[in-house]
């Protein structure tokens, strides 16, 4: 009876790595191709990008946010890191950070001090951000181009052991993360701001400090993760991050974060991106399905997991 009720408390807190785990194994079986390590490496690489957004994702919506403008800053960043690495290595990866960081704070400001929505403010900023992003590029007409031999190239396609240098970017983050979610004060006040906010006021809390931060983290990360990607096509591609938002909020989701805030875990939200990681790696092996039910398939797929963990919670 009492393993039962383990058994039964494993499945609810780990649902989504219960369903990675099912996925990746019926996916070796079905799919010879699919545990190659050539596979795996890029199964690893394209996951470590999304996962370095969802990673800030993860801390706004536990305080009970939202951030729309993360697919945007994405872009931006990859953008002004291909514009900045003609100057050299530290420009190219400081501006992304510090431009796109920037716009973060103000995000966590606005919310913060005015109490207006999270929706509203970083659609704001979603719409901010493409706009800038069009305007350096002359509405997309200008690509910039990273030098092969720059030492920023290497950022993105240096590896170790055969894996990409943003894979242990990411796992480093990720550790970093969860570290501070779970092992300090402004963790601490993360779960408390998500959990009861008035509550967390009249406790001392400083709710509006946590917000700030929690925005500027979503918008430096986004940030990162563009650069990284700039770095990784040797270029500041302009049509990257439609849609990684709401990529990021799935992962997030997934990986077990309410919604509504107060709970959530860093390795849920790295359990999300591998899974959704490995669907979309699926779809591809089938190599059948056209490009415009890929997302559909992935759609439903998603939502029937969301659906069981629903289930196995209650």
């Amino acid at each position: 009876m009492q393993a039962t009720a383990t058994r039964t408390k494993v499945l609810q807190r780990q649902g989504a790595a219960v369903a990675l785990i099912l996925m990746v194994a019926v996916s070796w079986l079905v799919f010879p191709r699919f545990g190659s390590l050539d596979n795996l490496r890029d199964l690893a690489l394209q996951g470590s990008f999304l996962a370095v957004i969802a990673l800030g994702m993860t801390f706004v919506i536990i305080t009970g946010g939202i951030d729309l403008s993360v697919g945007s800053l994405y872009a931006l960043g990859g953008v002004l890191a291909a514009w900045g690495s003609q100057y050299g290595f530290l420009v190219a990866l400081t501006l992304p950070l510090l431009v796109c960081g920037a716009i973060g704070f103000v995000n966590g400001l606005l919310i913060a001090r005015t109490n207006m929505a999270p929706f509203i403010v970083t659609l704001a900023s979603l719409l901010f951000a493409r706009g800038l992003l069009l305007a350096i590029t002359d509405e997309g007409a200008n690509t910039y181009q990273i030098a092969p031999d720059s030492a920023f190239v290497e950022l993105g396609r240096g590896t170790v052991f055969g894996f990409g240098y943003p894979i242990f970017i990411a796992a480093a983050l990720a550790v970093l993360g969860g570290l501070i979610l779970n092992r300090t004060t402004f963790g601490q006040n993360v779960f408390a701001t998500g959990g009861a906010e008035q509550s967390a006021v009249l406790l001392g809390v400083p709710v509006a400090k946590t917000k700030i931060g929690v925005y500027t983290m979503s918008g430096t990360l986004a940030g990162l993760a563009g650069a990284l990607t700039a770095a990784y096509l040797q270029s500041g591609v302009t049509v990257i991050g439609v849609g990684t938002e709401l990529d990021a909020i799935a992962v997030v989701v997934i990986g077990g974060t309410l919604l509504s805030g107060g709970m959530g875990t860093v390795l849920g939200t790295v359990i999300g991106v591998g899974l959704i990681k490995v669907i979309q790696n699926v779809i591809n092996q089938i190599g059948t399905l056209d490009s415009n039910y890929q997302s559909v398939v992935s759609g439903v797929f998603l939502l029937i997991v969301v659906v069981l963990q629903r289930i196995l919670r209650r």
